[in-house]
């Protein structure tokens, strides 16, 4: 022990270092075992394969394991599990051999890594080497290659699957700040309780969306096959208040997806739109709301940004905010971004579009392979209405029910205004009473209205207009 202890102290670091790899070198000619290295990081970037393996570690410790970590993101709901270093684990559920693995650190010299989350673009300090050891026999080593690191892989992005916690994305204010590594969009926990088993609407309708989700996703060898980006376009048209946003809510629940809200008037460019959208992940929901109102805010910035100009005035502060030495989001780029060269950049990705005009459109953002299903959001039928009293009041029948679907035939009345009046009772019989109240008093003042309508325009015939 004293003789150990005075040669490290004596022996320079980088001459034991050399004389432990030759040691190694000299036994492992003696030895059936092969090792395996998966570093944390090439270069500057993560490795996919070192990340998959520590999520896929997680499930194998056993209680044999004298230590290991446990940790919770701030952001995250489930707590994760992974090895502890210089631990070692062996896993034999692949084929029956077994694997040992080990993670191992190692001091590095101080290097700086660049922090795309750094509101300046600024960098952290790492200063140690992260990486497994995999320890197998010789004669394993094209089936631990070939067939049980693509198990990893794959198994972990079931894990993470199942164990990920959706995020609602949307585009940072300084994103400009930072450089181009910086991430553009930022996130918030996506909780939204909206799911097909709630959502207020046809049930022919909710099945025909569901079975096309579910095809979507089981058909990626498909897309490649006939040469297409693997992508779904959807398109939700219908006046306000209609379910467009529980919809969305509903299907990213249902398919596991994070959810990515683009806000077009926020997007200087064709060029920038693009990087949006090469920075998004797999497996995500695109939306894009209101694109009617996106388009025309365009088109008016740009009419009174050259109106200004016409008349000698600052162009960028008459155009509200519309820079003439950018173009903004042209609907050639649009149309690029929906379905271009651009939206291969990535797999399994949905793009929704909602408007409360789908008359307003352009017909080349309707057709297929931009848009490819469009689902109306009508208003409040007596099976949306069902399904909402079974959601507020935990009822699906009651005698009422029949002069409510009666009154909603003659007036158009949408979820929302429905959920709402039934949110003002919680005893079933008052708040049925206080909706057809609502729906009596909806359609009087309808009808009030279509009287001065029709009068104001009989008082208007027979009137001449003159022209000076």
């Amino acid at each position: 022990m004293v003789v150990r202890t005075v040669a490290k102290d004596l022996i320079p670091h980088e001459f034991q270092h050399a004389l432990f790899v030759r040691l190694r070198q000299f036994l492992s000619t003696f030895s059936n075992q092969l090792t395996l290295i998966i570093d944390e990081y090439e270069g500057l970037y993560p490795n996919h394969l070192f990340q998959a393996a520590e999520t896929y570690l997680g499930t194998v410790i056993t209680p044999d394991t004298k230590r290991f970590r446990a940790s919770k993101p701030e952001k995250e709901n489930q707590i994760k599990v992974s090895m502890e270093k210089d631990e070692e684990l062996t896993d034999s559920s692949f084929g029956g051999f077994r694997i040992r693995w080990r993670l191992l650190c190692k001091k590095t010299p101080a290097s700086y890594i660049a922090d795309p989350d750094d509101y300046y673009g600024g960098s952290f300090t790492k200063s140690e080497a992260r990486f497994f050891e995999l320890v197998f026999h010789k004669k394993m080593k094209d089936k631990v290659i070939n067939e049980y690191l693509p198990y990893i892989l794959e198994k972990s992005k079931i894990l993470k699957n199942e164990q990920r916690t959706l995020k609602l994305w949307t585009l940072k204010n300084d994103r400009g700040m930072g450089g181009p590594s910086r991430k553009p969009w930022q996130s918030v926990n996506l909780d939204h309780p909206s799911t097909f088993d709630t959502l207020a609407m046809e049930l022919d309708v909710k099945k025909t969306i569901m079975v096309d989700l579910q095809r979507f996703v089981k058909r990626k060898e498909f897309y490649r096959r006939v040469g297409k980006a693997w992508k779904r376009g959807y398109l939700l048209y219908g006046p306000p208040g209609t379910g467009k946003s529980s919809l969305i809510a509903a299907m990213a629940n249902y398919l596991n997806f994070d959810v990515y809200d683009l806000e077009l008037t926020a997007v200087g460019s064709n060029s920038e739109l693009r990087n949006l959208l090469i920075s998004t992940a797999n497996q995500s929901i695109l939306v894009v709301e209101d694109i009617d109102c996106s388009i025309e805010l365009q088109d008016r910035m740009k009419a009174a940004a050259k109106k200004a100009a016409a008349k000698g005035r600052d162009p960028f502060r008459y155009g509200y905010g519309y820079d003439p030495g950018s173009s903004g989001v042209t609907l050639s780029g649009l149309l690029n971004f929906i379905d271009g060269l651009w939206s291969s950049c990535g797999d399994e990705r949905i793009i929704i579009f909602t408007t409360n005009h789908k008359e307003k459109l352009d017909p080349a953002l309707l057709r297929p392979g931009r848009m490819d299903v469009h689902i109306h959001m009508s208003y409040c039928t007596p099976c949306a209405f069902k399904m909402l009293a079974q959601n507020y009041l935990r009822i699906s029948e009651h005698p009422l029910f029949m002069e409510i679907e009666q009154l909603m035939e003659m007036k158009k009345v949408t979820p929302a205004e429905v959920g709402e009046q039934m949110l003002k009772e919680e005893e079933a019989e008052s708040a049925l009473r206080g909706l057809i109240e609502f729906l009596e008093e909806k359609k009087e003042i309808e009808e009030v209205k279509d009287g001065e309508l029709e009068q104001k325009e009989s008082g208007s015939e027979g009137e001449t207009e003159i022209e000076t």
